[in-house]
């Protein structure tokens, strides 16, 4: 898959909008017809052009052409160990190709550092296992499954999975006596060495400092579009939407998106969703203007939204200096104190249309406040500082060891069975078990290809295991006559090998992420080819012997892949949407009556833990079918979009949240709020139908009737309520009002996430 064309912006779209409106309602067969037709223009003009040039990928692949053949070279000609060559080849290919770490150079290092400690305890214990095809068997499936486990935890974890497998896969399936771990270990821990050295020196990778730099300017685009004035709106508008939906998809596309326990890596991540749901309250979309400026408080709270968001954005680029919170949460206090203070007069003078109109502003610009410092609290900890200013809810710098209470948050809610992750590390775990065991007892010449094979067609979905099957043996068929035809025209002329193979490791190496896996496939056959040549020339023949083991190991992958869990990530994806938004408009419903009664602390301190829980789970199975090569069955930028309205749900949840935190219990207007339940009801019933028909491929609904008459009476009610012009109850009735418009934006959200599904 092609992931670098993933992603999409969870903010409104204009012409998006008006389009989906009109297609949800069934307004126009013409109007459905031609969002679809120009949906369907952009998937094409993606599929053409979605591979292209990739420089990262041929750095990547230069730096293996160049360090592997200098090991391996080494290693066969000073070293002189067949187990110590290749262990010193395949380690250094799985280390520069397999492994991708990304981070500050002392996280990287000290990431292939533990790379290279498990790689070595992994060699010992697979050199240990490898003359019992019971013992070989066992040990791969438990050494499997704890590793592709592991990857939950962290996305170093899950970008160092494939390279520690294969430093158990090498030696486990070439049986070889207890003196010869010391040679394997030689080997690995050269291959170790140039790998760090050549990662951290040649073309080093520095994509988790370019994603910071890339939020970076999302969010200074973002506080240009803030600070604009009114004549350069629509500019600033499309600029600060093209810079957040180039951040999704930066972050989609890469390889392992920032992920886990880790609390910097959290942070991190959560950028583009808190991004788009800002942008979401800014753009000037159909039948709402631009934010205007009603009072001193208003402009006072731009004023700070855009200074937080540069303080953010510079402490993002240069990892150094302070953001100030507090002018952020003293400019959201005074636009709730301005918004009260107007509130009796223009209740009594203004209809309900334009009352509303006349709270739309304020209401946007305190919820653009509250989301300008949840963006300010993850700058800050994504670059390791600390939150001392505390305005509102922070659950992720709240607890005492924040790290280790995610991981356990982490364990508890993927070590079940319908885990996407539980269930591809027991698939991963038993199709290598099995496979080690038949390489094991049938005694096939350079058994591991059959777990080589295994290990690159297994995925988490039959159909795209079977299409990997095809692709492999197809790269293979090509790969073995290219190299038969290299090594027949080369002969026993070794030094023509020793100028081919760097040739062949570029293309191998380049070929899976540019051009398509059957061309990896390909050039890594010829790799083999000439690399065994190289060792012991046998000619074309060992390419017999690559077709036999790794159509067996394909086999294996098929039938593990038919026995557990067939349907796999695009399934399990499904399900999980259906579960996150119904907990997430759970926690809705749940925080919304918090404002009328406020006995619903502990209800809704519950449900934002489930639907927390829910959400995590839908992004791990997202970020599992991003791997799938079965993925492209869908446009990503559409699933994209669905994925992340869950996430706008708890964070509009959460503001609600906050909203509920202004009044005292004294104060509560019980009465008035009881007009928002059908309203709620309706929204939860969208929602919960939106995720059950996503998950089982029926008709997507319409979005709902509005509950117009529980309006009239909640402003009515209102009205009432402010003729004592009393502050505190004034407060509360302003609180209703923004509740109110919270929902009307959940409403809103309904046509666009529509227009997504139906595509």
């Amino acid at each position: 898959m092609d992931a670098a064309r993933a992603g999409d912006v969870a903010g409104a779209e204009p012409s998006g909008i008006e389009d989906a409106a009109d297609a949800a309602a069934g307004d126009s067969a013409e109007a459905t017809g031609s969002m679809l037709r120009r949906r369907a223009s952009a998937a094409w003009s993606r599929a053409r052009w979605g591979r292209t040039f990739q420089p990262a990928a041929l750095r990547t692949a230069a730096r293996a052409a160049i360090v592997m053949p200098a090991v391996f070279a080494l290693a066969d000609k000073v070293i002189a160990q067949p187990d110590t060559s290749l262990m010193a080849a395949f380690g250094s290919f799985a280390l520069l190709v397999l492994v991708e770490f990304a981070g500050p150079a002392r996280t990287r290092l000290a990431a292939y550092g533990g790379l290279g400690l498990v790689g070595a305890v992994f060699v010992t214990l697979g050199t240990l296992c490898s003359r019992d095809p019971w013992l070989a068997a066992g040990g791969m499936a438990t050494v499997g499954f704890v590793t592709l486990f592991a990857g939950v935890f962290s996305d170093y974890l899950a970008a160092g999975s494939a390279g520690a497998i294969l430093t158990f896969v090498l030696p486990v399936t070439i049986p070889a006596p207890d003196s010869a771990i010391l040679d394997r270990l030689e080997g690995w821990g050269l291959a170790v060495g140039a790998a760090i050295a050549a990662a951290l020196l040649l073309w080093p990778n520095r994509r988790r400092e370019d994603l910071r730099r890339d939020a970076a300017a999302a969010l200074r685009a973002v506080a240009d579009l803030v600070e604009a004035k009114r004549g350069d709106v629509a500019v600033r508008a499309q600029q600060a939407q093209a810079a957040v939906v180039g951040l999704h998809r930066r972050f989609l596309g890469s390889q392992h998106r920032p992920a886990g326990a880790a609390r910097a890596t959290a942070a991190l991540a959560a950028f583009p969703d808190e991004l788009s749901w800002l942008l979401s309250f800014l753009m000037p979309i159909s039948g709402r203007p631009a934010l205007a400026i009603a009072c001193a408080e208003d402009e006072e709270a731009l004023t700070a939204i855009g200074s937080a968001l540069r303080a953010s954005a510079d402490r993002l680029a240069t990892r150094t200096g302070e953001i100030g919170l507090t002018r952020l949460d003293a400019a959201r206090v005074a636009v709730a104190r301005a918004v009260t203070q107007r509130l009796p007069g223009l209740s009594a003078k203004l209809d309900e249309g334009a009352l509303m109109s006349s709270l739309e502003e304020p209401f946007r610009i305190r919820v653009a406040a509250y989301s300008a410092r949840q963006l300010a609290v993850q700058a800050l900890l994504a670059t390791g500082g600390e939150v001392t200013e505390r305005g509102g809810r922070d659950p992720a710098n709240s607890a005492p060891h924040p790290t280790l209470e995610r991981t356990e948050q982490l364990a508890v809610t993927h070590a079940r069975a319908e885990s996407v992750w539980f269930q591809n590390s027991v698939r991963g775990a038993v199709g290598l078990g099995v496979a080690v065991y038949i390489a094991q007892r049938t005694g096939l010449q350079h058994g591991f290809w059959v777990v080589l094979g295994t290990l690159s067609v297994l995925r988490s979905n039959a159909l795209g295991t079977g299409w990997s099957i095809v692709s492999a043996l197809a790269g293979t068929a090509v790969g073995l006559v290219a190299g038969a035809l290299l090594v027949i025209g080369i002969g026993t002329h070794e030094a023509v090998l020793w100028a081919v193979l760097p040739v062949a490791m570029l293309l191998a190496a380049y070929a899976p992420r540019a051009i398509s896996f059957a061309a990896g496939q390909a050039a890594f056959t010829v790799v083999l080819l000439v690399l065994f040549n190289i060792v012991q020339p046998v000619g074309w023949r060992v390419g017999i012997v690559r077709i036999e083991d790794v159509a067996i190991g394909f086999a294996v992958s098929l039938g593990v892949g038919l026995l557990f869990w067939p349907r796999g990530a695009a399934a399990r994806l499904g399900r999980d949407l259906a579960a996150a938004y119904a907990s997430a408009v759970e926690l809705v419903i749940a925080t919304a009556r918090e404002l009328g009664d406020g006995g619903g602390t502990d209800a809704s301190s519950q449900a934002e833990r489930e639907a927390d829980a829910a959400i995590d789970r839908l992004d791990d199975a997202f970020r599992q079918y991003l791997t799938e090569r079965s993925a492209t069955g869908f446009d990503v930028e559409d699933v994209a979009v669905l994925v992340g309205g869950a996430a706008r749900m708890r964070r509009a949840a959460l503001s609600l949240s906050s909203l509920a935190a202004m009044v005292d219990s004294e104060h509560r207007l019980a009465g008035c709020a009881r007009n928002l339940d059908r309203e709620l009801l309706a929204l939860q019933a969208w929602y919960v139908t939106l995720g059950y028909v996503l998950a089982n491929e029926q008709a997507i609904p319409p979005p709902h009737l509005r509950d117009r008459d529980g309006h009239a009476r909640l402003l009515a009610c209102i009205r009432e309520s402010t003729r004592s012009a009393d502050p505190a109850t004034v407060k509360a009735a302003a609180v209703l009002v923004w509740a109110s418009q919270h929902l009307d934006e959940l409403w809103r959200l309904e046509t666009y996430l529509a227009e997504h599904a139906l595509a």
